[in-house]
């Protein structure tokens, strides 16, 4: 399948029925497998043959799912998790624990930006916040010899930063650790991160993986690139003996293409369960299934819509690596020139006040903490994703109190524009 081109992966990745079998992935709704013997289970569990025992650590449904965006992303090994959260917390905590440190964009995701600095400090790891347009000097003096990993999103939610993929790949890798990078804005379709040294791909599949707000989930996908055994006095968990299941050496039993999912799954996903429902990943195939297709027209309605309010009296700034004049149009042209997202964000020379009204008058945008949906949505960060941060934070975070996130769905451009336009004029 990897011959293909990205669309007829979309399409037909991850799963080839064999003879009198079911033409779409069927859902495998049991939590339990049954085997003739124990032996054979026992083979599992020593991690001797693949296959399954429990859906708290693996699904076939799943599984099948996973090897999809697999293929799209070009990467070695996925694992469906429950939400996008649950994928960057197991990204990181499978190869940091207490006492490690991590450096971490500071436009990143309020809710990621939550769970670093707030939770996974808690669990005594370390998080440097740095500018994503700091220079190298900058941001090779924010390692420490205890640093694990980098990590950044390629299109940031909702400051719309583009990650320059190569710069931050090239100072982690200098320092010996991967690169992880949160593709869920850009997906696949528009921006491939491995191709640039990227090590670990994460997505929320609730965004435009599934694209119509049905499912929940997550997904972590590996380059098979890094390697692990190069530095191993600091990937330990990877390198050494695991105790917990009876003595295997990742790195050296899975290799650089196996290892990092395999020890996500037998550890963190064994412990935490943070495991993606059968039903969802059904759902999330279906939407996988259009990906290539839904994308350009988000990204087409995105451009009408920052080109509209670009010339707006009321609109103070917009934000959108596609349009000519944004601070990042360049890199979105080198990362991803066929386009970027449907995400448009925008502030008003009324400040707050006007961003709340304007809020209250959109008639067709609906007002969710969703985004990357079929159907145009809005929100106000400052109140809601992000309202857990100061106002040195989310300044720190690209966000201003005045800015608004627009998703901007599948409709005609020209309604959405009719819809801002009348809740502009009415503020």
């Amino acid at each position: 399948m990897n011959n293909y081109t990205i669309d007829t992966r979309c399409v037909q990745g991850g799963y080839t029925p064999g003879n009198g079998e079911p033409r779409q992935i069927p859902i495998i709704q049991s939590t339990t497998f049954k085997y003739a013997t124990s032996e054979e289970m026992g083979k599992l569990f020593d991690l001797e043959e693949s296959g399954y025992f429990y859906t708290r650590l693996q699904n076939p449904t799943n599984d099948m799912v996973a090897a999809k965006i697999c293929e799209l992303e070009g990467g070695t090994a996925a694992m469906l998790t429950s939400s996008g959260q649950a994928a960057n917390f197991f990204a990181i905590f499978n190869i940091a624990s207490c006492g490690d440190h991590v450096i971490a964009c500071s436009t990143i995701y309020g809710g990621t930006y939550n769970l670093f600095h707030v939770t996974m400090k808690k669990m005594g790891i370390d998080f440097t916040f740095v500018d994503p347009d700091c220079t190298e000097e900058e941001l090779n003096a924010a390692f420490r010899p205890e640093t694990k990993a980098v990590f950044g999103e390629t299109i940031a939610n909702p400051a719309l930063t583009v990650l320059d993929i190569e710069k931050f790949a090239k100072a982690a890798h200098a320092h010996g650790v991967p690169l992880i990078v949160d593709n869920t804005f850009a997906t696949p379709v528009n921006c491939r991160p491995f191709e640039w040294g990227c090590d670990i791909v994460t997505h929320s599949t609730t965004k435009y993986m599934d694209g119509h707000g049905a499912g929940v989930g997550g997904c972590i996908v590996d380059s098979g690139k890094f390697d692990w055994l190069a530095h191993a006095d600091k990937f330990s968990g990877l390198t050494t003996p695991d105790d917990s299941y009876h003595g295997v050496t990742y790195a050296e039993k899975f290799g650089l293409g196996g290892a990092f999912i395999t020890k996500c799954t037998a550890q963190l996903m064994r412990d935490f369960g943070s495991i993606q429902s059968p039903q969802n990943a059904f759902i999330l195939n279906l939407g996988l299934e259009s990906l290539h297709v839904r994308m350009p027209r988000h990204c087409e309605n995105g451009l009408a819509v920052a080109t509209f309010l670009k010339s707006h009296p009321k609109i103070r700034f917009v934000t959108y690596p596609s349009l000519k004049g944004d601070p990042y149009y360049e890199l979105a042209q080198k990362y991803m020139p066929n386009g970027t997202c449907g995400v448009v964000s925008f502030g008003f020379n009324g400040g707050r006040t006007a961003a709340e009204a304007f809020m209250k008058h959109l008639k067709l945008a609906a007002i969710e903490t969703h985004v990357a949906d079929a159907r145009t949505c809005c929100l106000h960060p400052a109140s809601a994703t992000h309202r857990q941060m100061n106002d040195k934070e989310l300044e720190a975070a690209g966000i201003s109190s005045d800015l608004v996130r627009m998703s901007c769905g599948l409709e005609n451009s020209a309604d959405l524009i009719a819809d801002i336009s009348q809740a502009l004029q009415k503020i």
